[in-house]
């Protein structure tokens, strides 16, 4: 059974789920145990079916109770701490949490809700270790008491994503071994590209924002430490980095996620763009999209490939938790761990990255397991042929995943905004750090260092 809810029904049932009671033994009507599994979107629930369709046995035992809140408007956080907090029938067993406010769950105030993997019946360092899962990805689903409550299934380490004709026309090569030396180490290489780039009239990036999540997720500290705002000097740089696109028109001053920047992705932009940050789920799920084509020929459609980025970093991705107080914890247990660590040509990784999970959108994606990965088919038309994995594997080692904070979703959002008012020229550097350090403190209570 599966119910997707609304903003306003989720509102609503904040304040229906004050009157529920402790969780009651038993189970549904149809004389199965129930498992709630709450999400943002139909994946992790779409997974669960999956595991019963191909464990029969699973399913006659259980039945599945989906709720999928989607986060537009902040509307999914406020329910399911709601949820998990009146605990009853309806609590979650099974929750889902992304990288905007995971840490919320693993490591901040809604943490004492998760189950350590290992009292589900995971043997958890062993399945890590066995799996190859990148070191980032356990580090953000790690509590404060060094507890693994929480892994994703996918890979999100970031790469440079860029178009073949323009690199034969501006560097006289496509090839991807050849390119990661053109943009980078470092960001002074990744600025002496973009000069050869605009002498033929195109943009290196299509708006600051692409390169912000590198610089984001490469920094050695997040916003909050020791309960102060800490402005890493990575993260103070993109002031500079971001006016040096600007002044220098080396993009088409794009936002992430505009129409304007899905248009640079099908070439029909103000000038043809070089390329994108980001990991193998915004070539599957955004670009690919937004190519203007479907096949190899079409828009942009084939036109791709895949460099090391000048930097490391990661963006994105989902966490599968339990509450500590399922009643259901062994079933709870082989759900997760089918999901995020099981390495067999049966598990939900393999399947995922080799284009099998869905028969009917057979799209290849970056999977959580390296070793998944390095026995797996990453070619994609996409991207010419090329095999994705050979870069995103070591991709994924070189994420850092200790520089995250609960906080970051709003914090991001004030940042970028004086960043743009630093970058348009309508404030001056001094007063976009200020009035940023200000609203921090106005919006969370929280003082800079």
């Amino acid at each position: 059974m599966k119910k997707v809810i609304s903003t306003l029904a989720a509102m609503s049932m904040l304040l229906s789920m004050a009157a529920c009671g402790p969780k009651e033994e038993g189970g549904s009507s149809s004389g199965k145990e129930v498992l709630n599994v709450w999400a943002f979107t139909e994946e992790v629930p779409g997974m669960v079916e999956k595991y019963i369709e191909l464990h029969p046995e699973f399913g006659e035992k259980y039945e599945v109770k989906t709720t999928i809140i989607p986060t537009t408007d902040g509307a999914y956080q406020p329910a399911l701490d709601q949820a998990l907090a009146a605990g009853g029938d309806e609590a979650p067993d099974i929750y889902a949490a992304e990288a905007a406010f995971v840490l919320k769950y693993t490591q901040g105030e809604a943490a004492k809700y998760a189950a350590p993997y290992k009292d589900l019946g995971i043997d958890v360092d062993n399945a890590i270790s066995a799996a190859e899962i990148a070191q980032y990805s356990v580090d953000i689903g790690t509590n404060t008491s060094g507890d693994v409550v929480g892994l994703g299934y996918q890979a999100t380490g970031g790469a440079f994503i860029y178009r073949r004709s323009i690199a034969k026309d501006v560097f006289g090569t496509d090839d991807p071994a050849a390119i990661k030396s053109e943009i980078g180490p470092g960001w002074d290489k990744f600025f002496e590209a973009a000069d050869e780039l605009k002498a033929k009239n195109y943009g290196i990036v299509s708006g600051d924002g692409d390169m912000w999540h590198a610089v984001e997720n490469s920094s050695e500290s997040g916003w909050v430490v020791d309960g102060k705002l800490r402005i890493d000097s990575k993260r103070e740089e993109f002031l500079d980095l971001s006016k040096k696109l600007m002044d220098n028109d080396y993009h088409n001053n794009t936002e992430d996620w505009s129409d304007a920047w899905f248009a640079d992705m099908k070439g029909e932009g103000g000038k043809g763009i070089f390329g994108f940050f980001g990991p193998a789920w915004l070539i599957n799920y955004t670009m690919a999209d937004n190519c203007g084509g479907k096949a190899v020929g079409e828009g942009t459609y084939g036109d791709w490939a895949v460099c090391e980025s000048p930097i490391g970093f990661f963006w994105g991705g989902t966490w599968v938790l339990a509450n500590k107080d399922s009643e259901h914890k062994e079933a709870v247990g082989d759900l997760i761990e089918w999901i995020t660590l099981d390495t067999s040509d049966t598990g939900l990784q393999y399947m995922w990255a080799n284009g099998t999970y869905n028969p009917d959108k057979p799209t290849k994606d970056c999977v959580a397991s390296a070793v998944v990965m390095e026995k797996s088919d990453g070619a994609v038309d996409f991207l010419g042929g090329q095999n994705m994995f050979d870069v995103f594997v070591p991709a994924n080692q070189y994420a850092n995943g200790k520089n995250l904070t609960p906080y970051d979703e709003k914090i991001n959002l004030l940042w970028r905004d004086q960043v743009r008012m630093y970058t348009s020229g309508q404030k001056t550097k001094e007063e976009a750090l200020n009035d940023f350090k200000r609203q921090v403190n106005d919006n969370l209570a929280i003082e800079a260092e």
